[in-house]
């Protein structure tokens, strides 16, 4: 556990460098971000934090993160109008097979890939179950790994990457 205090999690920026797991964490409540950004950081991840929305399409247009974090609620929005989901649904195929993208929320149920595939992320995670959200998403990571590699396989052999 982290002994850092609130404010120093609300601009976290780690030093990435190449081979680096890094993670973006778009949570504005400073509990469930506190929890977040202490899972991943047991997972090796290397974080970057942000609490304004021009400040993460930033971050997610200057850098391709392996992990990213999303609150169903970040910033005031709902899920339709969420300018960092509309984002990641924008991000380059190839990039994004790379990417995981998990959405927190009190109406989600974790690990439902229906509700993930509706909301176009990864994996979705309910608020109660954030203290252990490591868990889930080193689950999701390896199911993902195995689902991809054989596909960017695929491509290399194909000459198409």
């Amino acid at each position: 556990m982290s002994t850092l205090s609130d404010n120093d999690f609300h601009h976290r920026i780690d030093l990435f460098e190449p081979g680096d797991t890094t993670a973006l964490v778009c949570v504005d409540v400073p509990e469930v971000q506190r929890l977040v950004v202490e899972n991943l950081t047991e997972l090796g991840c290397k974080i970057h934090t942000g609490l304004f929305v021009e400040d993460i399409l930033l971050k997610l247009q200057t850098h391709a993160y392996d992990v990213v974090v999303i609150t169903e609620h970040f910033g005031g929005t709902d899920l339709e109008s969420n300018p960092i989901l509309q984002e990641t649904v924008e991000i380059p195929s190839s990039q994004r097979r790379k990417q995981l993208v998990v959405l927190i929320g009190c109406n989600l149920h974790t690990d439902s890939d229906m509700e993930a595939w509706a909301h176009s992320v990864d994996l979705v995670v309910s608020l109660s179950d954030v203290p252990n959200i490591k868990h889930v998403v080193r689950r999701c990571m390896q199911r993902s790994r195995v689902f991809y590699t054989p596909y960017t396989e695929a491509l290399v052999a194909a000459g198409l990457v």
